[in-house]
């Protein structure tokens, strides 16, 4: 890829079955203790990173480069990647984050009672979680109000392949609705940004969608997310942006287990975004209504999904995706393998949608769990609105190898793999070595080893006191030279 750094940031829902543990919220503060205190993964943030959403002591960096940290809205576990340059290691990075969770779960003795889920949807709690994605764009302030009717369309239309499917589906009412599951938490901060607050009804008309996120976005771009969930964040904080490069936060994004859905999304957007970025976009593609697209694609039961058009045309999913890879074709193919690999990939799974969309099973989340369970339920003699349905629905995104429905069938041989175990375990500890987080996580394991008590961590820079840090500006850069040499002067 051309100069893209990207990220993945997920929320994990964490489940107790013993109430003898403690509540989610003590149990998602002590895994988080181990992995600082106890397992040595990396080096806790001594300072609040904001006093509202990351006070002290919240989470910290990790020696591969990334983070885990405590969400303060709804007190989820939260893991991020290290910045990537390469779909390998988005994949096998992403996938370290739930062995991570799942480690320190054993080292604790609770995995037979706490499991964490990579899943994006609380069916009976009317909550929703996220897994955003990071980009490292070249953009101004023009992209918001020209480019973004370019980048839309496709970010809808790309669950067709990227949606981790949900059984079931939600419907957003007033606050005071009699079927209104959702409740607000205990504290003050999850109160904080709430401008449109709504309530959240089960709507039993749906048995099964794409996403898992579409019943739940209200915005196409919001920079205030609680209750107004939009499509895209902007986020213009100085340690994303160098020169004229800026982060782009996509927050309608999936909770893949899938590493081929992974890689395909991350791989697929970044190409589309250097469309955006080169003025190559496709024309005609801008939808009649976006937000109202988004849910109908993900409810398409016949999973032809037809698209209104503002030129009042209409065009299935499949067909808008094949104009922005037309176009990434004529001008990108052939420039550089991971590219090619994108391109061929992109153009092989359009043409099995197109052709039967279940022949994807092996590669795609939400067709993976379509065609299980309508197995399931034809052998069964069951409904899709039984609750073991949305039981089954949580079980394919358990983090635990051992159990998780997605790993039964990886382990079966049902799921396309891109990515070693070795090369998983290896990133659980070690940061990529093609940009700035192999810097970082070099000095995290340096100074866990010397057991530093003094120290400001950030994506952009390190600090030992005041006049002693080194700055991690370009995103691109390693910075091995340099790491060294601050560690031997410290």
């Amino acid at each position: 890829m051309e100069r893209r750094i990207f990220g993945i940031e997920t929320e994990f829902g964490c489940l107790v079955r013993d109430p003898a543990v403690g509540t989610a919220e003590e149990v998602v503060e002590r895994v988080k203790d181990c992995a600082f205190y106890e397992e040595r993964l990396g080096l806790i943030d001594l300072h609040a990173r904001d006093y509202a959403f990351e006070p002290a002591r919240a989470g910290g960096f990790l020696r591969n480069g990334g983070r885990l940290y405590i969400d303060a809205v709804g007190s989820h576990e939260e893991y991020a990647t290290p910045e990537c340059v390469d779909l390998s290691d988005i994949v096998r990075y992403d996938r370290a984050g739930r062995v991570i969770l799942q480690m320190l779960l054993k080292r604790l003795g609770y995995q037979d009672v706490v499991s964490f889920h990579n899943n994006a949807i609380d069916h009976f709690g009317g909550h929703t979680f996220g897994c955003h994605e990071n980009y490292l764009v070249e953009l101004d302030d023009h992209f918001f109000s020209e480019a973004l009717k370019s980048l839309l369309p496709f970010l809808i239309t790309r669950q067709i392949f990227a949606g981790a499917g949900r059984v079931g589906g939600h419907r957003l009412t007033r606050p005071s609705s009699k079927g209104n599951i959702l409740t607000l938490g205990e504290h003050e901060v999850d109160y904080v940004w709430v401008s449109n607050f709504y309530g959240v009804e089960i709507d039993p008309t749906v048995n099964f969608q794409l996403s898992q996120r579409a019943d739940h976005i209200v915005k196409t771009v919001s920079s205030r997310v609680r209750f107004n969930r939009a499509i895209i964040n902007p986020k213009w904080e100085n340690y994303y942006s160098i020169g004229n490069l800026h982060r782009l936060h996509i927050l309608f994004g999936e909770s893949n287990m899938s590493e081929y859905a992974t890689m395909l999304k991350v791989g697929t957007t970044s190409i589309v975004l250097e469309l955006v970025e080169e003025g190559l976009v496709p024309s005609g593609v801008e939808l009649a209504e976006p937000l109202e697209t988004l849910r109908c694609i993900s409810r398409d039961p016949s999973l032809r999904w037809v698209v209104h058009l503002r030129n009042g045309r209409t065009i299935r999913a499949v067909d808008l995706q094949r104009r922005y890879l037309s176009v990434a074709k004529e001008h990108f193919a052939g420039r550089d393998e991971q590219t090619d690999r994108v391109l061929k990939e992109w153009e092989r799974i359009l043409n099995d949608l197109e052709r039967d969309p279940l022949s994807t099973a092996d590669r795609l989340d939400w067709s993976a769990k379509l065609k299980l369970y309508q197995t399931y339920i034809d052998s069964e003699k069951i409904s899709w609105q039984d609750d073991i349905m949305q039981s089954l629905d949580l079980e394919y995104h358990n983090v635990d190898s051992d159990n998780g429905i997605y790993f039964g069938l990886e382990q079966a041989g049902g799921i396309k793999r891109l990515v070693t175990d070795e090369s998983i375990t290896d990133a659980v500890t070690s940061p990529p070595s093609d940009t700035r987080a192999f810097a970082r996580g070099q000095i995290v394991s340096m100074l866990l080893q010397r057991k530093a008590t003094h120290y400001v961590i950030d994506w952009d820079a390190v600090y030992l006191d005041r006049n002693d840090y080194l700055e991690l500006r370009d995103p691109f850069y390693t910075y091995e030279k340099e790491a060294l040499h601050f560690l031997r002067k410290t």
